[in-house]
């Protein structure tokens, strides 16, 4: 017996993904230009009849090909809509600003992990003291081109955690990873589930003044991450992920 070859999947897996600013319809034509085409051109080398997968952060992702490839430019023919744009839980992350590399773990981990929201704020122990908002939004695009999500998180501007404090919604929850202790993490995520939100502090942890004001905000609900002291990206990254998991999208309560 001959067995014929499967017709691959189009578009391949391997296609590059891209994030635009643009929201995208079927048969519509879009002109990149800067870094993007410079990626697809330069980077990937793609061609006339390539596959391209393109999202807008507002109807999903679209299967598209390289039309023409110019010095300076490449031009893409949207063929179809492959997936809807993602439901994303309601969880924010308020990380305080860290090192930039450690912040830009940070960025990059919450995105993959589905974080909706990310607020980062500042306290009275942060070594940094300014985030670049175009830097911070290239890392999360980036984030979710390479794990294929269909949303990007907001990103929020830098606040200070009292003006975090002041702003904050009634109906939201936050959890405080309060090195004093609090209810195990876990338990605390399974029974009061979205809207939800995480505080997590830099370096050094908050000042006393800064605990007190978190734990007198009748939404905050103290929580503790394990025995062991952690810094502040692993904080984050662990907690959201456990959230993920106990209150998430991660399938762990159906």
């Amino acid at each position: 017996m001959v067995h014929q070859p499967r017709t691959p999947a189009w578009p391949p897996k391997s296609a590059p993904r891209l994030f635009l600013a643009e929201v995208l319809s079927e048969g519509g034509v879009m002109t990149l230009e800067g870094n993007q085409a410079n990626y697809l051109g330069r980077v990937m080398r793609v061609s006339p009849g390539d596959n391209v997968i393109l999202c807008d952060d507002v109807t999903g992702e679209w299967a598209a090909s390289v039309v023409e490839v110019e010095k300076r430019r490449v031009t893409l023919r949207v063929e179809s809509r492959l997936r809807p744009r993602e439901a994303v839980p309601d969880f924010w992350l308020c990380p305080a600003l860290l090192k930039k590399d450690r912040f830009d773990m940070v960025l990059e981990k919450a995105t993959e992990l589905g974080v909706g929201r990310i607020a980062p704020i500042l306290t009275s122990r942060c070594v940094a003291d300014k985030l670049n908002p175009e830097r911070a939004r290239t890392i999360v695009t980036e984030a979710a081109e390479q794990c294929a999500r269909t949303a990007l998180p907001e990103l929020a501007t830098v606040a200070k955690l009292e003006v975090l404090l002041r702003e904050w919604p009634q109906e939201r929850i936050l959890f405080f990873a309060d090195e004093d202790g609090g209810e195990p993490a876990a338990p605390a995520f399974r029974r009061e589930k979205a809207p939800a939100a995480l505080v997590i502090g830099p370096e050094g942890g908050f000042d006393d003044a800064e605990r007190a004001a978190i734990r007198a905000l009748p939404q905050a609900r103290p929580i503790s991450l394990g025995p062991r002291i952690l810094r502040g990206e692993t904080a984050a990254i662990a907690a959201t992920a456990l959230w993920m998991a106990e209150a998430g999208d991660w399938g762990a309560n159906e």
